[in-house]
């Protein structure tokens, strides 16, 4: 193994500092009952939160019993993200809080004995440091240099900080490596992104078509709830893909597709529409440009065309295409989520994007609808100095329609290169584990060997934690306050967080981690408020509520400022485009030299012997966060590599052994895996869950425990639109011949 400057750690029993843990990890049912009798009948407290497991950020209540321990967490009934159900991860968030593998106090990285290792150190050491070096990097490179790579609540506050620094270099990897494909795409073709969370009226459509898209396993709550609803309305499900996922199950069509031809499928569909008028001729007509450039185009894209690439039955093809007319306007071609596929990632997406616009669904009941969010005010500050140099500056020349910050193009400005004079020198990893987020972990190694600071704030020591030069264990967020919440919905809402406890341990929230070292920076003005409690507070009373009353509803709705949910019918609308409407011929595409029209690309076919790995996602877990955490693992505590009987029966494999996968670039999975042997995949392929194989020996229920498939992912698809990091086009084949005892690891 090569020796670099910046060796791995394993935080092992270091930061544990003798501290006992206080409280108790329990798996709850949602009786109130069970409640009850766990506090003696006594009426219990409780504090409003919203979730910070995944981006869906659900309101809810925690609940204590008389001695102030966290007991459950149930939804707000007032929240339109939850409706007051929560799913399996945001009722399991008492196991973070409980989790006694946690951080528990700073550690900062020193050599002993010739050997890298940490220490333990108090806050004001550890911060001292970070700002010693921070105002070092930033007197000798520029400020710009110091870089942020955030996901969750916590950005909002190290960004403050780092703005104020006089850097903007602030990334979440969620852009280039999940969402940023269908953001573009749907920006070029309507002028408006889809959101977080999505803009999708999926409780009143009548067809919803989901092509790669796992609704029911990604547990995004509110849509499953309305996907639940409109099933019992009668509306039509649509899936495609080459596994029978959960939401295949509830399917009136499923078209198990050859992977990576999603494209000729999409294109195929717009013929059927066309060539059949099966088309909104009037919305069309009034809301586009580019149409009879676009029937052109899709011609000779037939049914039987696309059954020679997608193997799918042109009459299917048909059928289905059939179904979303009868439905029009109220029918959702769904955009997805995690999209960075093949590295046309964004052509696919406009592809999807096309469809809904032929089918007349943007901007009508039961297709896509106008959110609205709260506004609010910020605490008044001096203005941000301005940066020397913008984070794109630092991969100028690519990724031209990104209308995010691009994680992989500053993973790349970070390595030392020729020509290039706009390197980032130290960054801040915070909430999110880049070792299992970011493909091609050679080249984030690469990147973290050649940076001169590392901080890692985090709750857990994921791997990302045993590179960095200073570690800060940041609290749950049970423990903490954090910015309102106000994401865009039917109907413009806040939601508040509140602490329902102490931070545990010597950890501490994000926004005190950021004011404190913000206050070392010597950025002392940019923070007027006392505490987070005044600035809250303030905001609050702009909107005519205040933290008291938060305190006791946790959600408050306001009313939408213009009755715009839906356009009205012949209604001329201007669309945020170069031309003012629908492009169904993208001018911002043609303009970067790329196809203004969505074209079919046949993709790299597996090896002999290899099959295409395809990963997803499971309802009681969020990336790799939550696979320590003692409630969830209760539900599911590995992943499993899915087999088709016809290719087991090949191999020799039988269920519930355990095999390593290897990839195409000979890389080996670090741990092995369980087989299921499942009709549900198709022979070319296999799958397993994200999130898994981790191998930091401190998260004693997540190490050793599956495959991680981030290690498999070394045939990385960049996305020339906007960086997307296409990570679908890796295939892995089966080793059977190990040592056993890495198996049980």
């Amino acid at each position: 193994m090569r020796t670099t400057r910046r060796q791995f750690i394993k935080v092992s029993a270091l930061g544990a500092g003798g501290l006992a843990l206080a409280g108790s990890s329990m798996k709850w049912t949602a009786a109130s009952t069970l409640l009850n009798s766990l506090t003696g009948g006594v009426e219990p407290t409780r504090t409003p939160t919203y979730c910070e497991i995944c981006f869906w950020q659900c309101a809810g209540w925690v609940y204590k019993d008389q001695a102030g321990n966290i007991k459950k967490i149930i939804g707000n009934d007032d929240d339109p993200h939850c409706n007051g159900r929560l799913c399996p991860r945001g009722t399991g968030g008492v196991g973070m809080y409980a989790d006694e593998d946690r951080l528990k106090t700073p550690l900062i990285r020193t050599t002993v004995d010739g050997q890298d290792t940490f220490r333990e150190a108090s806050w004001d050491e550890a911060l001292d440091l970070v700002a010693k070096r921070f105002k070092e990097i930033g007197a000798q490179y520029g400020p710009e240099t110091i870089a942020l790579f955030t996901h969750g609540s916590g950005g909002s506050h190290f960004g403050h900080m780092l703005k104020a620094f006089g850097s903007q270099s602030i990334t979440a990897p969620s852009f280039a490596q999940c969402r940023g494909p269908r953001e573009v795409a749907f920006l070029a073709t309507f002028g408006d992104i889809i959101y977080s969370p999505e803009r999708t009226d999926i409780r009143d459509t009548k067809c919803l078509v989901l092509i790669g898209s796992h609704i029911g396993e990604n547990m995004h709550n509110g849509q499953i709830q309305e996907m639940s609803d409109a099933i019992d309305k009668g509306a039509s499900i649509i899936t495609v893909d080459p596994r029978y996922s959960t939401a295949a199950s509830k399917s009136k069509f499923w078209l198990p597709i050859k992977p990576a031809t999603d494209m000729a499928l999409l294109l195929a569909w717009m013929n059927v529409l066309i060539e059949n008028g099966w088309y909104d001729k009037e919305y069309v007509e009034r809301h586009t440009v580019g149409f009879e450039q676009l029937k052109a185009h899709v011609k000779p894209f037939t049914p039987e065309w696309a059954y020679g690439i997608t193997t799918l039955d042109p009459n299917m093809i048909r059928r289905t295409a059939k179904e979303m007319h009868d439905a029009s306007p109220s029918v959702i071609i769904h955009p997805g989520r995690h999209v960075t596929w093949y590295g046309d990632d964004t052509q696919r997406l406009r592809a999807v994007a096309i469809l809904n616009a032929l089918l007349g669904s943007w901007g009508r009941r039961g297709g896509f609808y106008n959110p609205e969010k709260a506004h609010v005010p910020e605490f008044p500050f001096p203005a941000f100095p301005k940066p020397a140099r913008t984070p794109r500056e630092s991969y100028a020349g690519k990724y031209n329609l990104a209308n995010e910050v691009v994680s992989n193009g500053m993973v790349d400005a970070t390595i030392p290169s020729e020509g290039n004079t706009f390197n980032f020198k130290a960054w801040i990893v915070n909430g999110t584990n880049l070792l299992a987020s970011l493909p091609n972990q050679a080249n984030t190694l690469k990147a973290l060997d050649a940076l001169e600071f590392l901080v890692v704030v985090d709750t857990m020591p994921m791997e990302i934690t045993g590179y960095a030069d200073v570690i800060l264990p940041e609290c749950t967020y049970l423990e903490r306050y954090d910015m309102i919440r106000k994401s865009g919905h039917r109907e413009p809402n806040i939601a508040v967080r509140v602490p329902a406890a102490e931070p545990k341990y010597n950890t501490k929230p994000a926004d005190w981690i950021a004011r404190e070292l913000g206050i070392k920076l010597g950025l002392e003005a940019f923070y007027p408020w006392k505490d987070i409690e005044e600035m809250l507070d303030w905001q609050l009373q702009q909107l005519g509520t205040s933290l008291e009353e938060m305190k006791r509803i946790g959600v408050k709705k306001f009313p939408r400022e213009f009755d715009d949910l839906y356009f009205t019918e012949g209604q001329d609308i201007s669309f945020n485009t170069n031309s003012g409407k629908i492009e169904l011929y993208s001018s911002d595409m043609e303009a970067e030299g790329l196809p203004p029209m969505p074209v079919y690309t046949a993709h790299e076919e597996p090896p002999s012997g290899y099959y295409r790995l395809i990963y997803g996602r499971a309802p009681m877990h969020t990336f790799s966060r939550t696979a320590n955490n003692p409630n969830l693992t209760d539900l599911m505590d590995e992943n499993v590599i899915w087999v088709n009987p016809k290719v087991a029966k090949l191999w020799g494999l039988k269920a519930g052994q355990y095999i390593k996968l290897r990839n195409q670039d000979d890389v080996l999975s670090t741990f092995a895996i369980k087989v299921r042997v499942t009709e549900r995949i198709r022979w070319d392929s296999v799958y397993m869950v994200h999130g898994f194989g981790h191998d930091n020996k401190k998260l004693s229920r997540a190490f050793g425990r599956g495959v991680n498939d981030t290690e498999m992912i070394t045939n990385v698809k960049v996305d020339p639109a906007m960086g997307g990091t296409g990570m679908r086009s890796n295939f892995v084949t089966f080793v059977t011949e190990f040592d056993e005892k890495e198996a049980k690891a």
